[in-house]
């Protein structure tokens, strides 16, 4: 073998190591995105039905329904659009208002009902998560959303 044979044979190597790296990498990668939708694109049928995503938008006042002698509860979030159902068991944040932005991780349920598993409210008066300020700037670029 020559020096430029092994040279070729040792480039291509690199480059199938380097190949296989990537492949594994992006393959576990898939498994832990999170994608984000408005109520929207849920309601549009966008939204795969056993995968762990993100939706987020405004709680509409007076949504907000709690069963008595539990943590579970049942609210309406939408993005001046679309209203979607969301139920979750669990503590809500200190933060969570009716009004206000929230994003809730987990999954869509039967009848487009979204099961959280997590539920994350603004921080401060001013904030707003960038993908519910983005998805509501889409959908109505002319109100004025508490951003």
């Amino acid at each position: 073998m020559t020096v430029r044979q092994r040279r070729f044979a040792m480039i291509t190597l690199v480059v199938m190591g380097v190949s296989i790296a990537t492949g594994l990498g992006l393959k576990a990668f898939q498994k832990n995105i999170l994608f984000f939708y408005n109520p929207s694109q849920v309601m549009a049928g966008e939204v795969p039905t056993d995968t762990t995503i993100r939706v987020g938008g405004l709680v509409v006042d007076g949504s907000v329904k709690r069963e008595s002698g539990s943590l579970n509860m049942e609210f309406e979030v939408t993005d001046n659009a679309k209203t979607m159902t969301i139920v979750y068991s669990g503590i809500l944040p200190d933060l969570f208002r009716e009004g206000q932005g929230i994003v809730a991780m987990g999954k869509l349920g039967p009848n487009k009902v979204f099961e959280a598993s997590e539920v994350l409210a603004k921080h401060d008066e001013k904030y707003m998560p960038p993908e519910v300020a983005d998805s509501l700037a889409k959908v109505k670029p002319n109100t004025e959303n508490k951003l």
